[in-house]
């Protein structure tokens, strides 16, 4: 009776250290999704940011000025259910006003220019990388909170069901070769 009242308790102790580990675990999945997001938000306001400081700079024609900065205004401005179609409208702004060599390399050949150019082209080859990141460890925090011990012992707490951030973030071709 009492080896029986022994194994159940050993039984028992097994499994809770297994489900702690497991909660552990999701715990710090979900502060990988938080420094990813804050290193996304920080990458997408970066590239928004020298969007509208190079489109009232005076390098670009005006209306490749005002496409841009509108897009960028719109892309900080922009509330968080929002936030994905404005950043892929400043994406596609960018891809519409520096498609050309030509652009990017007037845009460099202006005083000042070189640096932003510089900066731009850094700026749109990150947010693909930080994006990556992010939606990375939202795929690992789903996979962990789709298996039924989490569920069933609700090990997730009240976290929210994480969400990955989805937009067009294809840098402008002539930007790309550039940054590469």
């Amino acid at each position: 009776m009492t080896a029986t009242l022994i194994w159940i308790l050993v039984a028992l102790v097994v499994i809770g250290l297994y489900l702690s580990w497991t909660a552990g675990r999701l715990d710090r999945l979900h502060a990988r999704i938080d420094a990813a997001r804050a290193a996304l938000d920080a990458q997408l306001l970066r590239r928004a940011s020298v969007a509208q400081e190079l489109a009232t700079s005076g390098v670009l024609d005006p209306a490749a000025s005002i496409v841009l900065y509108e897009a960028a205004h719109a892309a900080r401005q922009a509330v968080e259910e929002q936030r994905e179609v404005a950043e892929s409208e400043l994406s596609q702004a960018l891809r519409a006003v520096f498609g050309e060599v030509q652009q990017v390399e007037a845009v460099r050949e202006a005083p000042g220019g070189e640096e932003a150019a510089e900066e731009l082209a850094q700026a749109v080859r990150r947010v693909p990388m930080a994006r990556r990141f992010h939606n990375d460890a939202v795929r690992a925090a789903r996979a962990l909170r789709r298996h039924r011990k989490v569920r069933w012992f609700r090990l997730a707490g009240h976290a929210p069901f994480p969400l990955a951030f989805e937009m067009d973030d294809e840098p402008p071709t002539a930007l790309a070769d550039r940054a590469a």
